[in-house]
């Protein structure tokens, strides 16, 4: 049931309760050697350089989810919205609308801001969040791909 729900939005003291939330995302999706993240890192991108926000799912005053984004803009349309880097919920929380809830909260805020939509990517695997994203009227793209320059390839194409 959603109606003891509360959202807030996270502050620089949550920085350790970011990571546990950023790590129990990467274990449910099967990549925890993919966090790089530390505490001082999401301390500065998040708080220092204020590049993204993080909103909790409070569930009798305990955080039950989180989800991270940042603001969007689309070209096209002239117009923002918000993409949605991560989207969580406790496992003892799922199953009980708490995830729409949060899903909710996010399309308020982006029309509050006056975005047009929510973008994210979701692994082609996690068939249980394509569901869900389905649910709540998510579409997947079908005339777009992503692509992603990071790492090696990021640093020799910035040096030469």
């Amino acid at each position: 049931m959603t109606e003891n729900v509360t959202f807030r939005y996270a502050q620089r003291k949550d920085v350790p309760l970011i990571m546990e939330f950023v790590k129990a995302l990467a274990e449910y999706e099967k990549m925890p050697e993919l966090v790089c993240a530390t505490e001082e890192l999401i301390e500065e991108w998040m708080f220092d350089k204020e590049r993204a926000e993080v909103l909790f799912l409070m569930v009798l005053g305990k955080e039950a989810g989180f989800a991270l984004f940042f603001e969007s803009f689309a070209s096209y349309p002239g117009k923002g919205g918000i993409y949605l880097d991560d989207l969580y919920v406790k496992p003892e929380y799922r199953g009980k609308g708490y995830g729409k809830a949060l899903f909710q909260r996010l399309a308020q805020i982006t029309r509050e801001r006056g975005g047009m939509r929510i973008e994210w990517l979701c692994l082609k695997s996690n068939l249980p969040s394509i569901g869900f994203y389905e649910s709540v009227g998510g579409k997947q793209m079908e005339m777009s791909t992503t692509f992603r320059l990071e790492n090696e390839a990021l640093e020799k194409l910035a040096e030469e």
